[in-house]
This record gives structure tokens, sequence and C-alpha cells, in this order.
């Protein structure tokens, strides 16, 4: 009997973090999340964790990896933007330009959509100098181009490179199968056209592990780039830089409520947040780790005063973001 993929659900959902709001619970935030340790052993668990998610943008190491792979030897700020979500700025912009410019392609060869730049600073100036949205705006933007790159260096094709028979993605497929130690099941289309595959929580953190623990040549590399260019993988003040700066993990969101982060002697964590949200998931995230003794609270609360959505009433705090999960 074939049994169809599982996905996570409110069932296999546990109660993560709350909003309070002068002293009364006004949002619940449901989901799952583990933290493992190098060997991929189990620390901590909540909810059903051996359920499938879409990792999201959290599957962009992985996707790097390949393309390292693949022979495209990217290097420092430039392998960092092969795994970012980043905010368009013009730096992030110049370094995508210059992947492309070593493949020797144009931006019209990216598979992305037009999209203005994440950040408020940058988008408003690329309205007011008259642009208009643009692939090279949109946060994956960096790995179609190192997509792209990998193509070039290989002589496959360009066109069709997102498609799930091109010899890339099968190269990726392989390595997200050998990374988290699961056969994918299903696989959908990501937000920027790429293939996207359900895996498990626990798979997905193994796979984080494996990349932040030295364990992979190329996974080593990655991470060195990262903790040296956190401005890269996502911007300036926030969440994902913010925490790399300050504690020296590698932090890493996807849309619909994934976050990954993972320390350099391998201890990693995976989470989802059922309804999609972010605004929990750094901090149950950071909570997790400072509960197996991975991450310093001190430096923990420094990112959450920095990163975390206030709760307020006018001009004033009545209230918080916090977790309900016994630590």
């Amino acid at each position: 009997m074939i049994v169809a993929p599982r996905p996570l659900t409110a069932d296999g959902s546990v109660e993560l973090a709350v909003l309070e709001r002068s002293g009364w619970i006004e949002s619940r935030h449901l989901g799952a999340a583990i933290v493992v340790d190098a060997t991929g052993e189990v620390l901590r668990s909540l909810g059903d964790t051996s359920a499938l998610i879409y990792p999201r943008s959290t599957l962009k190491p992985l996707q790097a990896i390949a393309v390292q792979r693949a022979g495209a030897t990217l290097e420092d700020e430039q392998l960092v933007l092969s795994t970012a979500s980043h905010a368009g700025t013009p730096e992030h912009v110049r370094v995508v330009r210059a992947i492309l410019a070593s493949a020797g392609i144009g931006e019209d060869a990216l598979g992305c959509p037009a999209d203005w730049p994440g950040d408020p600073a940058s988008r408003a100036a690329v309205y007011a100098a008259g642009g208009a949205s643009s692939p090279i705006y949109m946060n994956c933007s960096g790995k179609h181009a190192a997509f792209l790159l990998a193509c070039v260096r290989n002589e496959w094709p360009v066109e069709g490179y997102l498609e799930p028979g091109h010899p890339l993605q099968s190269l990726v497929r392989s390595v997200v199968e050998e990374f988290t130690g699961e056969s994918i099941e299903h696989s959908g289309v990501d937000g920027c056209g790429a293939p996207v595959h359900a895996v498990s929580l626990t798979g997905l953190a193994r796979a984080v592990g494996k990349v932040t623990g030295g364990g992979d040549t190329d996974g080593a590399r990655l991470t060195a780039a990262i903790l040296e260019n956190p401005w890269a993988i996502d911007g300036p003040g926030r969440a994902n830089t913010v925490v790399i700066e300050n504690l020296g993990i590698v932090a890493k969101l996807g849309a619909e409520g994934v976050m990954i982060m993972g320390t350099a002697d391998g201890t990693a964590v995976a989470v989802k947040i059922l309804d999609g949200s972010l605004r929990a998931a750094t901090l149950v995230a950071l909570t997790l780790l400072v509960s197996v003794g991975a991450v310093d609270q001190s430096g923990a609360d420094a990112v959450l005063a920095a990163t975390l959505e206030k709760v307020t009433g006018g001009a004033e705090l009545v209230g918080d973001i916090h977790t309900t999960f016994e630590v």
C-alpha cells in the first residue's frame, strides 16, 4: 500500500509562543520544533517533528552546496548571496550582478519573479529614481544567479534551469537527500519558482548541523563565509543578520514560519510555526538553543531586544511575545 506523505497538522502541533496584550492572550502560535546535536541525536522535540514541511528558503544552504559541487566556485560575499534571502540593498544587488557577470549572462536570465527591494530605504530609492520592480531585487536573486553560474560552468541548458528534471535540480535533490538522510516523497514549487522538497523538521535540523558543524567541506566553506559576511544573508538590522553578528551562529529564515539555526559544534534547531508567521520564529529557535546550553541567555536576550516585535498601546509597551513551552 502506498502511504501519502504526511504534512504537519494542527493535531501534530503544540503551542510554542503567545502574544500577550494588557494581561490577555491575544494570539497563539502553534507549531513544531526540534534541536539535535552534531551526531543527529535529538536533544529537544516539540510537536510532530517527523511530519513533512516545505522548508522554503531554509533549503538554500543545501542548494548552495549543490552549486559548489557543480563547480560554481564562489567566495566570500558571493557565496553568501547564493544562500541568502536578501533585503535588496544596493550592496546585495551589486554582488548578485557580479555573480551574473562571472557567468557571462544578463539579468534577463533570472527565473525568479520581479520584486521591489525588501529594505524600505532601498525600495524608496528605486521608486524615487523612477525605477521599477525587477528580478534582481527579489530576495532569492542571489540563489538564482548562482544556479545560472553552475549551468554555465557545466554547459547545462540555461533555459529551464528551474525544471525538476534539469541536471542542476537533480543534483540539488540528491544533496537534500544526503544531508537530511531522507528520501524525498513530495516536491512543490517555491515562491521564487525553484523546486522545494518537503522534509521533516528532524531531517532539516540534522542537515543544518552537518552544514555548520564542519563535517562537510562545502558546508564549512559556506558557514565561514556567512559568519564573515552576516549582512549578505539578510540585511542590516534584520533578524538573521543580527543573530549571526551577535552570537556567531548561522541563522536562516524560510517563508511561512520556518527557521533554522546551527552552531559551530553542530548543534542545530529547526522550527515551523504552523500559521506561517515568522514573528516568533527567532524567539522560539533561540530559546530552544539556550535550553540545551548551545547559546548564552544574555546573548539571546540582546538579539531579541533588537529584533522581536514590540507589543505597544500608543507609545507604551503593554505586553510581549513569549514562549510557552518549558525551558
